[in-house]
């Protein structure tokens, strides 16, 4: 795709127009037009003022760059990179300190990359074959086989994954993310129209366990200032109790183990 299709799907996409997006790069509606119908060439600063403006991750920004006909400038470090291990040392404290709650780091497609103690819990009586590394822990969510036997309130749980999966697809078009919204959906009956009362994304996720039910909200963690693509896109999630019950649960089970 050339740069001028990308800005203009891109802007179209997040619902900006011409004049909004040039007020939010320093430029005038007019640039903005050359540059969509490809009658301007703009030079690697106005590329990245209007990713910028335009909010993109920072591998969508890579993209915009090459659109545009040049290099990348956000570096994308492998995991098992020396230089990123100090990113995923500082990760594995706050894992810690998370305990006795389970907590994971995932990477942009729900692959797992470090977890703390806690998350065995979430993971009792999943098939082995779903715990193989990579392992997917959307997947593990929502499979037969995996913990939605075990969920207790199922449909909307399930709602609550697969709408934060449209939402992103929504805002950032993806193959591969799309083939996992279609293999969850697979997993899953037809979704009926939410209640009434439904919370959305407040709903706790009630999984039965060895130590009783526990009711879990979730919160994920972010690196806002992130440079670097793969570090950007790694995301922590911890499950906090939504009610005391849970909490001493937790408790309890982290003082036998």
């Amino acid at each position: 795709m050339d740069f001028g299709t990308a800005l203009k799907d891109w802007r179209t996409r997040r619902r900006i127009s011409q004049l909004d997006l040039a007020v939010r790069a320093g430029t005038t509606q007019r640039h903005i037009s050359f540059m969509e119908s490809g009658r301007s060439v703009p030079g690697r600063g106005m590329v990245l003022r209007v990713a910028e403006s335009l909010e993109l991750p920072l591998r969508e920004r890579n993209g915009l760059l090459h659109a545009a006909g040049y290099a990348p400038t956000y570096p994308e470090t492998r995991l098992d990179d020396p230089a990123i291990r100090p990113v995923l040392d500082g990760l594995r404290r706050l894992l810690d300190g998370h305990r006795p709650y389970p907590a994971i780091v995932v990477d942009r497609y729900g692959t797992l990359v470090a977890k703390n103690d806690g998350f065995a819990l979430l993971t009792e009586d999943v098939a082995p074959e779903l715990l193989e590394e990579p392992v997917d822990t959307l997947r593990l969510a929502l499979h037969p086989r995996g913990m939605a036997p075990r969920v207790r309130n199922l449909d909307d749980w399930a709602r609550h994954i697969l709408e934060r999966l449209r939402n992103d697809l929504a805002r950032l078009p993806d193959d591969r993310l799309a083939r996992q919204l279609a293999e969850l959906e697979g997993y899953l009956p037809p979704q009926q129209p939410p209640k009434a009362d439904h919370l959305g994304f407040a709903v706790p996720v009630r999984l039965s366990t060895s130590a009783g039910e526990l009711r879990l909200i979730t919160a994920i963690t972010t690196f806002a200032t992130a440079a670097d693509v793969t570090v950007s896109e790694l995301k922590l999630e911890t499950f906090l109790p939504a009610d005391a019950e849970t909490a001493e649960r937790l408790h309890t089970t982290q003082a036998v183990v």
